[in-house]
């Protein structure tokens, strides 16, 4: 007779329980978005980045404020970057795409300018690229790379407000999503 009074009380047990996980995966959600999402960029970020001035492999000055009023695709890459060196290939060619389109495209280069002329040597890139060394990894914090992981995209738009974001490799689809149409 004990039977038929323990079913319904281990059905309860069994709803409270599926009631506490699904809480507990919610709370989990909303602590990993609001903990790991990526910080807002602010204004001072893009603002930075349009008063630096880096030096090109060969030692010419690349004023980046030059960039200022048009959409710009910064890649910030190294070398010694699998991924960076596997995306490289499709930014030169997107590059070409949208040149006339109005939108820049520049790479952020953190190493030596010795190890990025050699790289250069082995991958033609036809965009502007700058040497930045290890600072350049501070520039990409301020666009919300706080790990300082390679590589880090960024697109702004004209009006210098930051439209995408990716740490990691970056496809010529991701960025056709993003860009101007026209």
């Amino acid at each position: 007779m004990n039977a038929p009074t323990q079913k319904p009380a281990r059905r309860s047990r069994l709803w409270l329980w599926i009631a506490v996980a699904v809480v507990a995966c919610a709370a989990g959600a909303l602590a990993g978005h609001f903990v790991f999402a990526p910080k807002a960029v602010s204004d001072k970020a893009v603002e930075t980045f349009f008063q630096t001035r880096l030096p090109d492999p060969r030692g010419a000055d690349l004023d980046l404020g030059t960039l200022r009023g048009k959409t710009v695709v910064v890649n910030f890459w190294a070398p010694w970057c699998g991924p960076c060196v596997e995306e490289m290939p499709e930014l030169t060619a997107l590059h070409a795409e949208y040149a006339a389109r109005k939108v820049e495209f520049v790479g952020i280069g953190i190493d030596s300018a010795l190890n990025i002329q050699q790289f250069l040597k082995k991958v033609p890139v036809a965009y502007p690229l700058a040497v930045a060394g290890f600072a350049g990894t501070e520039l990409s914090r301020g666009f919300g790379n706080e790990a300082g992981g390679l590589p880090y995209t960024v697109v702004i738009n004209p009006d210098g407000t930051v439209k995408y974001r990716k740490m990691g490799r970056v496809t010529s689809d991701e960025l056709r999503a993003v860009l101007p149409r026209s």
